[in-house]
């Protein structure tokens, strides 16, 4: 997926940082200030009982500069982990059940909130990472289906349904969206899972891996 940059590094915030050295580098403007974020990952034993496998995982550091009536730089480690499943659909195979699980430094800088991801709704966020799931497939025609809660990282986090057209095999299908969002930990985390809308067991099966995650791993 291609970032926005400044979208994902400009952010919503958490405790002003510490003078550390590296910190006073930065407000001097002669080094980056550098955040990592923790990954976040389903349980091994959810991805057994789901049947979802490692697709990739990555830690990406994303350089931004930052307006503070002065310009600083910033450097960010970003973690993407992505779980895919091969489904049987119509009478074909194929991997059409994704599961992506993706953390965001949280932060503010000297009282600056620093990251407009925090502040992004749980549409606006789908939009900026929808293209992780998938990148073969587009899916068009997004509507909102519902929303509801889940015990998440031992809070109740709010998760919305949304419904898109795709392409597969010439023909189009509809696939389900699920998506939650929320700060734990100083990182902003990024749940999403998609599957065919006629496979309502692939619902559940997003929900006990959000149910699963872990943060820290």
């Amino acid at each position: 997926m291609t970032y926005s940059r400044r979208r994902l590094l400009a952010a919503g915030a958490t405790g002003t940082l510490a003078l550390t050295a590296g910190c006073l580098d930065f407000v001097r403007g002669t080094g980056p200030l550098e955040l990592e974020a923790q990954r976040v990952a389903p349980t091994d034993e959810a991805l057994a009982e789901t049947g979802y496998e490692e697709s990739e995982i990555t830690d990406r550091s994303i350089d931004e500069t930052i307006e503070l009536g002065v310009e600083r730089d910033v450097r960010a480690t970003v973690w993407t982990s992505i779980y895919s499943k091969t489904v049987d659909y119509q009478g074909h195979e194929y991997e059409g059940s994704s599961f992506v699980a993706v953390s965001i430094p949280d932060y503010s800088v000297l009282g600056y909130s620093a990251n407009p991801i925090g502040n992004m709704d749980n549409e606006e966020l789908l939009e900026e990472f929808l293209d992780e799931l998938d990148d073969d497939h587009s899916v068009e025609n997004i509507t909102h289906q519902e929303s509801f809660s889940l015990d998440i990282l031992a809070e109740s986090r709010d998760v919305d349904v949304f419904e898109g057209e795709t392409e597969f095999r010439g023909e189009l299908i509809d696939i389900e969206i699920t998506l939650t969002s929320f700060s734990h930990e100083d990182d902003i985390l990024v749940l999403i899972g998609t599957y065919p809308a006629p496979l309502a067991e692939e619902s559940a099966n997003t929900e006990l891996l959000m149910e699963s995650v872990e943060h820290p791993v």
